[in-house]
């Protein structure tokens, strides 16, 4: 599935426009419903019944559409919110409610219990009340109890849950740490902290939940991670009952789908005071909105595909539609507020998306600031990938005291990506009054200064000096700086990059394609890190002559920079004779850090201008090198990596094409479509081009 990502890009779009064909009205249209049924289906890869049961009657989620006759809703009748929903809006794209008080807020949250619920999670039941509780066996270790013990509940008392707690041996009220069977480790730590210690039997080693799809079907129709989630509620209906249990004190956590499902739990049991959601990825901490293919991470398709069992089967209409998914994750944060939250991921997840995790928090501080709980929330990065270590689970133990008011350890929201407009403006003192410029249509490109049509080079070139200059304003004000000219020739290799050796995934040397390193003392831009990928012979020299090369500029992969996922398209492209430069750009990958300060150093330039003298400075490198054709370099890019190219290619006479795939939208253009973000997603969201945010709203000026 994965090989054909930038296949499904362009059905994405040819969905966009065939739906389109069908917005003759506002009011729901069933025929525009099946239309888009029968384009997502194209888009989907073949059903996979043995990865898990999509509900307790459909094997596929194709057995579930039989079955319900369900149809996607009618998104032409749905708000487009491009951006993150904000939880504070009652009746988002529509009347656009501000919530001022505590009666708006309530309204809010049973909106978004009923939304979630009836797109991501499913139905469940209230709490039982006939819980039978049996005490398997009670041990002593050391100076801790074990106490395994199994609850029944449920119609007949068929549903059971199995619960094991490590209990101190102090007198007293304890607090409580949950956590599920596979975490058990964890909860040895928190022993050590004072904490009870509470395993639930609701993971992928030990799962005493899946039974509940069966025993509560058709009436509720929870999804496995909602099952589970449900199960940690009666894990607390059990601790409700111990007397050394310290009721306001109960913190939640689990790890990747475990982290999934505590902020499940947290978000629907307020018994549970504090949530740590340990790297859920997509489905918990990354929003459904930034999970599309150009995040490089992991998608709705991907996700409901790969794991049919875990959302409902309603989630999977959104694929490409992400915008109009009326609740993103910041709505089930907001269930948990003002309680205890903290956001926990590392800055290379493999699937993750640490800039769209900030913007998650970013959209959750006004909550907790409107509840008076801003000390409750918290952000934290770890570097490494997916695992955890003891040092992390110490961390989330520090946030649950400091929320516990058992210490004074205040959480460190160390957070990359905090750019914001206004924030740009102060720094830069820069004002613009967009009124002062004409307003212009698309077809200003065929007129010249004065208003004629454009009818030959000699006038084409001077519109070109004017466009030239427009397009290095919007980048910014490039810092002067030199390049060097050190002439390579092959073989030559500089020292890999630290960083990217150890946490990051590169694409590999192979038999047919070799890898050389461009260190910064093999002269690549400002002290960076590059890679030239090459045909190589069977006696592993350089095959071939005078190549021509491809600067490589990947999609906002903030996690992991270039190397995922196109291992093929490289082997393919020197398979047919070209040399392939790569580099990570600003803000991504090995370079996260350098650019969370970029506007403090750089007030009047861009981090795309930076992106685009980077390319700039690929090209440097490839015209001093004796095995490349300097007239023949291009320029291919997915995305962001699209948009950096044509930049580049159009200030940059020696590159003699581009490539941009999902790059470019008309900016005059796009502030007429509600269903994109932008300009503004230059400007407000992704900080890449600041001074166009004078002209959101304007966009045709």
């Amino acid at each position: 599935m994965r090989t054909h990502r930038l296949l499904i890009c362009f059905w994405l779009i040819s969905i966009i426009f065939c739906t389109s064909l069908f917005a003759q009205t506002e009011k729901e249209n069933p025929e525009r419903r099946k239309e888009y049924l029968r384009q997502l289906r194209l888009l989907l890869p073949p059903e996979q019944p043995d990865k898990g049961a999509v509900s307790v009657l459909d094997a596929t989620w194709e057995d579930w559409l039989k079955r319900t006759g369900e149809l996607p809703p009618d998104f032409e009748t749905m708000p487009s919110i491009p951006f993150l929903p904000d939880p504070l809006i009652l009746d988002e794209g529509g009347k656009n409610i501000p919530v001022k008080n505590m009666s708006q807020w309530h309204e809010k949250r049973l909106w978004m219990k009923r939304e979630i619920k009836k797109w991501i999670t499913g139905t469940f039941p209230p709490a039982p009340d006939n819980m039978e509780i049996k005490i398997i066996y009670e041990k002593q270790i050391g100076t801790i109890t074990s106490r395994m013990v199994e609850l029944r509940f449920g119609p007949g008392h068929k549903a059971k849950l199995t619960v094991e707690l490590l209990i101190p041996s102090v007198k007293g009220k304890h607090p409580v740490f949950l956590t599920q069977w596979n975490h058990r480790g964890w909860a040895m730590i928190a022993v050590r902290r004072g904490y009870v210690g509470c395993v639930y039997a609701g993971a992928d080693n030990k799962d005493d939940t899946e039974s509940y799809a069966d025993i509560w079907y058709p009436e509720y129709d929870f999804t496995r991670l909602m099952r589970r989630a449900w199960g940690a509620h009666r894990a607390v209906d059990y601790l409700y009952t111990l007397p050394f249990v310290d009721r306001e004190k109960i913190g939640i956590t689990g790890h990747s789908r475990n982290g999934k499902q505590s902020l499940m739990a947290a978000a629907f049991d307020e018994r549970i005071t504090a949530v740590v959601p340990s790297s859920g990825g997509t489905g918990s901490e990354t929003p459904w909105r930034y999970t599309a293919e150009k995040y490089d991470n992991e998608t709705i398709l991907d996700i409901t595909t790969s794991f049919p069992y875990w959302f409902h089967p309603r989630l999977r209409f959104f694929i490409g539609r992400e915008h109009k998914l009326p609740v993103d994750q910041n709505h089930l944060m907001s269930l948990v507020a003002p309680r205890g939250l903290m956001l926990s991921s590392a800055l290379t997840e493999v699937e993750g998306n640490p800039w769209g995790i900030e913007q998650i928090y970013n959209s959750m501080k006004p909550v907790y600031n409107f509840l008076e709980a801003d000390n409750n929330l918290s952000v934290v990065f770890r570097y490494g990938e997916h695992g955890t270590t003891a040092k992390d689970i110490e961390n989330y133990l520090d946030f649950f005291d400091y929320v516990f008011a058992r210490n004074n350890i205040k959480p460190k929201n160390n957070t990359y990506y905090n750019y914001s407009f206004a924030k740009w403006k102060n720094l830069s003192g820069e004002s613009i009054n967009p009124l002062d410029y004409p307003s212009k249509g698309i077809d200003d490109l065929l007129v010249d200064s004065d208003g004629n049509k454009i009818s030959s080079m000699l006038a084409f070139e001077q519109k070109k000096k004017e466009i030239i200059k427009n397009i290095k304003w919007i980048l910014g004000d490039k810092p002067p700086g030199i390049f060097n000219l050190n002439k390579r020739q092959f073989p030559f290799r500089g020292r890999e990059d630290y960083p990217a050796y150890f946490m990051y995934s590169r694409i590999k040397e192979t038999e047919k394609m070799g890898v050389m390193n461009i260190s910064p003392y093999n002269a690549f831009g400002d002290y960076l890190f590059g890679y030239l990928f090459y045909p190589k012979s069977e006696n592993g020299q350089l095959k071939g002559k005078n190549l021509p090369a491809v600067v490589f500029l990947h999609e906002y992969a903030y996690h992991g920079g270039f190397a995922r996922r196109i291992q093929s398209f490289f082997e393919g492209l020197t398979e047919q004779g070209y040399a392939v430069f790569a580099f990570d750009m600003i803000g991504c990958g090995t370079r996260v850090e350098e650019g969370t300060l970029f506007y403090e150093r750089y007030p009047h330039w861009s981090k795309m201008g930076k992106m685009v003298a980077d390319a700039g400075s690929a090209v440097d490198a490839l015209t001093n090198m004796d095995f490349i054709d300097s007239s023949r370099i291009y320029t291919c890019g997915y995305s962001l990596g699209g948009t950096a190219g044509i930049f580049a290619a159009a200030l940059d006479s020696r590159i003699k094409g581009t490539v941009s795939v999902c790059g470019f939208t008309p900016m005059r253009l796009c502030g007429q479509n509600k269903d994109m973000e932008g300009i503004k997603a230059y400007s407000h969201l992704h900080g890449l081009l600041p001074r166009l945010g004078f002209f959101t709203g304007n966009e045709s000026r």
